[in-house]
């Protein structure tokens, strides 16, 4: 009987564009994690609180709540404020760097962005989250 691989962590993806969405599910399926989706803020917010991930990767602009609002509400949700939190968004570098941080967001990337950078943030938000 083949065994089935160890699964590395638990990734919520949320982003409203279906190709980045599908992208990154498939990337991070293929380096062992497991991968929920949600397609809009409200989704996303649904899914952390029912499923606990390891870790979300949100976008900005999304519909229902964006992704600065859903890293909010999860910080400061006794259930999910030790979700390690990325946002990988196109607003804008400047933009990025300064506020996703006062948002609770354990690291940001800027869109279009390189898998090598986004799986190292993975690596350091769930390195400092299990320590």
């Amino acid at each position: 009987m083949a065994r089935k691989a160890k699964v590395k962590a638990s990734v919520l993806v949320a982003d409203d564009d279906p190709e980045i969405l599908t992208l990154l599910s498939l990337r991070l399926k293929q380096r062992g994690y497991e991968v929920f989706e949600a397609i809009d803020g409200e989704k996303a917010l649904e899914e952390a609180r029912a499923r606990n991930p390891d870790l979300v990767i949100l976008d900005v602009m999304m519909p229902q709540k964006n992704g600065w609002e859903v890293a909010r509400e999860l910080k400061h949700d006794e259930k999910t404020k030790g979700i390690g939190i990325i946002v990988l968004t196109a607003i804008g570098e400047k933009m990025n760097e300064i506020t996703s941080p006062l948002y609770g967001a354990d690291e940001f990337i800027d869109k279009p962005f390189e898998f090598d950078k986004l799986e190292q943030a993975i690596e350091r938000v769930l390195e400092r989250r299990a320590s």
